[in-house]
């Protein structure tokens, strides 16, 4: 990449920010910062910047205490004449979180930053500032864009393991030094209560960091916060935070596994049964402990586009909150689909008016895998394929429709990403495979888990004609962490060329797979 030497001005900074993160650890893990001054706010959770674009982002923290957040930001690290953003009075009825947002930064440059908490009564008493860094987009072509993408953090009972050094995944994608990075859902496991041990083959134990709020389902709002704040208690995540933004969208474990609205759960672990009623919760947790652009406006939504200067756009879809109830998903006909109609059209139209040279679609769950829901004993479908290989029916009538306005208003440059199913692969769909065949060619990447059980491949539906040219899954269910098929993946765009690079990573950094693409082609 033209814009910086690999793997990056950032790696200069990695030792002071991974000193701040580990000097503000939360006291849950007893090591409160040792210079922080007595009865003072302070950030023990770290920070983290999201939605970041060419001149703007959004920066979070969460206090101990009521403060009032205050932002400064400056060129350098030295914080030689700063620049001030005073942010919002931090309460309870955030579960002390909040976000402010950055306007009018300079494109393509690194922004220092350090959140200062001060006494809401006496501003003059403020805690430790708290530091971090982000990149934002370049508005120059030549620049080029890297990013990285994975999903499904403490899933299937595997947690922060002390032993393992915790979510190591993240210094390696640290590693690469990623303008932002892309979580494709499932950020937390609200259905996944933790135990302090787990049973390994071979005699060996896993060993879990334990919460209150981690030790049943959540049902309640404090419970979803604290399902949110447990993965904070790992270093590596937020040394990560300190340096690299965020893109986040939502799938089913921020509330309930394969849920969709309206549904009655069946499942006795609970004592709210109305899945509405805990999505409104876990949405409201969702909506504390991330920076996310569009969830600040009323009616706040999480579907958006992420402009990424010339080369990239990224849309952010959300296939939980509008989607119909899970069937069989043979119906032959469908207006609500997976996408509900009103974010289909948004969609289509973002996609018509983007100049960007790739669009990204970020997509929480697969398009050509079978995902079944079985929850309730019956075969439903819990995505978008549904096993038969004809003509698109039930939720693949959306998708054929979207991809016909891809074709029909050669629309360039679209690339698939997405996580859900536990392990990576490659899917390269082709009209000349396909029943349906009103589409141009297309790739669609998964990578994933961060930190949870990993699983056997999904089968393929040849609706779309996909050609599985990757895959690396384990043959049982639920390998845990501790035995590998952790993933994440990497997207390189190289602002010369144009050339997109997709690499499939182990949890080490190793590269798996790789395919280059091509820009200004209709579909991909």
């Amino acid at each position: 990449m033209s814009h910086r030497p690999f793997p990056g001005r950032r790696s200069v900074l990695r030792g002071s920010l991974a000193a701040s993160a580990a000097l503000s650890l939360p006291t849950a893990l007893g090591a409160a910062p040792a210079f922080a001054r007595s009865g003072r706010p302070k950030a023990g959770w770290g920070v983290q910047a999201g939605d970041v674009t060419c001149d703007s982002g959004l920066v979070w923290v969460r206090s101990d205490r009521p403060a009032r957040m205050i932002v400064e930001t400056s060129a350098t690290e030295s914080f030689r004449n700063p620049r001030r953003w005073h942010g919002p009075l931090l309460g309870p009825g955030t579960d002390f979180t909040g976000t402010t947002p950055l306007r009018g930064l300079p494109s393509g440059e690194q922004i220092h930053y350090r959140v200062l908490l001060a006494d809401p009564d006496d501003p003059r008493r403020t805690g430790e500032p708290v530091t971090g860094s982000f990149r934002t987009a370049s508005a120059k072509r030549r620049d080029g864009v890297r990013f990285v993408w994975s999903g499904d953090l403490a899933g299937q009972g595997w947690g922060i393991n002390p032993d393992l050094g915790g979510y190591r995944i993240y210094e390696a994608m640290g590693a690469l030094d990623p303008d932002f990075f892309l979580c494709s859902g499932d950020n937390i496991y609200a259905d996944g209560p933790l135990t302090e041990t787990v049973a390994l083959p071979g005699g060996r134990t896993w060993r879990n960091i334990t919460t209150q709020e981690k030790a049943k389902v959540a049902e309640t709002l404090a419970e979803f916060r604290g399902n949110f704040r447990y993965n904070l208690l790992d270093e590596n995540l937020r040394a990560f935070n300190a340096r690299v933004p965020s893109i986040i969208q939502w799938d089913d474990h921020e509330v309930t596994n394969n849920w969709y609205p309206g549904e009655i759960l069946g499942d006795t672990r609970y004592t709210e049964k109305n899945v509405d009623v805990l999505a409104s919760r876990a949405r409201q947790a969702f909506s504390e402990y991330f920076p996310i652009s569009t969830l600040r406006r009323p009616g706040g939504r999480v579907h958006r586009v992420q402009h990424h200067g010339p080369l990239l756009d990224v849309f952010v879809l959300d296939m939980r909150t509008y989607r119909n109830a899970n069937s069989t998903d043979d119906q032959p006909t469908d207006p609500q689909g997976i996408l509900g109609r009103e974010q289909l059209e948004w969609l289509k139209r973002e996609l018509s008016r983007s100049l960007a040279v790739w669009k990204v679609i970020a997509s929480d769950m697969p398009i050509g895998l079978v995902v079944p829901d079985t929850g309730d004993g019956k075969p439903n479908i819990e995505a978008v394929a549904q096993g038969d290989p004809g003509q698109p029916l039930g939720r693949e009538l959306q998708i054929a429709e979207l991809l016909r306005f891809v074709k029909h208003r050669r629309i360039t440059g679209t690339v698939w990403l997405t996580a859900d199913v536990h392990y990576t692969s490659a899917q390269h769909y082709q009209p000349s495979k396909a029943a349906f065949t009103d589409f141009e060619p297309f790739w669609e990447f998964v990578s994933g888990p961060l930190n949870a059980g990993a699983f056997p491949a999904n089968t393929l539906d040849g609706t779309f004609g996909p050609d599985r040219v990757f895959l690396k899954a384990p043959t049982t269910a639920n390998v845990s962490p501790a035995d590998g098929y952790q993933f994440f993946g990497e997207v390189d765009i190289d602002g010369a060329s144009g050339e997109l690079t997709v690499r499939l990573r182990e949890q080490d950094g190793s590269v798996l797979f790789t395919q280059v693409l091509q820009p200004g082609r209709v579909g991909q």
